[in-house]
C-alpha cells in the first residue's frame, strides 16, 4: 500500500523518486540557508523540526507521532500506546559523551516516532548531538552499508557494535558543506535512495 501523500502519487516507484528528490532538496536547503543551526539538539521536538523540514512537502504525518505499530523484519518499534512516555524518556536522556549520544540514538531507533523518513532524520538528529557537545560529526562515507544496518539491528540487545562503528568514523569537520551533502547521500542509500545526488539539487 502506498502512504498517502500530497503529491497524489499511488505508484510506489514514483513516490519514492520524488520523496527522495524533494527531501534531499530540504536537506540541502536545512544547511545552505543556516536553519539547521535553529534546530533543538537531543530532544524528539529537535527531531521532529528535522522531519517536518525534510518531508513536509510530501507528507501531512511529517513531524507526527505515528498511529499505527510499525515493524522491520521481526523487531517491534515501541508500540504506539507507550510512544509518547519514550520519547519524553529519550529527551530526558543525557548525551555528554560519545557514549551517552550513541545510547540516545539506539532509544531513538527503537522509538522510531514517524510512519516514514525516521533512519533519515534521525541521523541528523545524531550529528546535530554530536557537534554541539563534542565538535565532532559522523563521516557517513567511512560507514559501510551492511555493517551500519546490521550493528543498528543488534544494537536494541547490545550498542557495543554501532558505537565501534560510528566512533571509528568520527570526524572535526563539523561545519564541512560536501561532507554534509555525502553524507545526506549515504543516509539515503542506506535506505534504498540512491537516484540523486544531493550536492546536484
Amino acid at each position: 500500500m502506498v502512504l498517502p501523500n500530497k503529491l497524489n502519487l499511488t505508484n510506489q516507484l514514483e513516490l519514492n523518486r520524488e520523496e527522495e528528490r524533494l527531501s534531499k532538496q530540504k536537506a540541502k536547503q536545512l544547511f545552505e540557508s543556516g536553519d539547521i543551526n535553529h534546530i533543538e539538539v537531543g530532544t524528539f521536538a529537535g527531531l521532529a523540526q528535522i522531519h517536518v523540514y525534510l518531508f513536509a512537502d510530501i507528507y501531512a504525518f511529517a513531524g507526527k507521532l505515528r498511529e499505527v505499530n510499525i515493524a522491520k523484519g521481526n523487531f517491534r518499534f515501541v508500540p504506539v500506546m507507550y510512544l509518547e512516555q519514550a520519547l519524553a524518556h529519550v529527551s530526558a536522556m543525557p548525551q555528554n559523551s560519545f557514549n551517552e549520544i550513541i545510547e540516545k540514538y539506539v532509544e531513538m531507533n527503537i522509538a522510531h516516532p514517524f510512519r516514514e523518513g525516521n533512519g533519515r532524520a534521525t541521523r541528523i538528529w545524531l550529528d546535530l548531538m554530536l557537534k554541539k557537545e563534542l565538535q565532532q560529526v559522523i563521516d557517513w562515507n567511512a560507514v559501510d552499508k551492511e555493517a551500519y544496518l546490521s550493528a543498528m539491528e543488534r544494537s536494541v540487545v547490545k550498542d557495543v557494535e554501532i558505537k565501534v562503528l560510528l566512533e571509528a568514523a568520527l570526524t572535526a569537520q563539523i561545519n564541512d558543506r560536501q561532507l554534509f551533502m555525502k553524507g545526506i547521500d549515504i543516509s539515503y542509500y542506506y535506505e534504498g535512495y540512491s537516484e540523486f545526488r544531493t550536492e546536484e539539487l
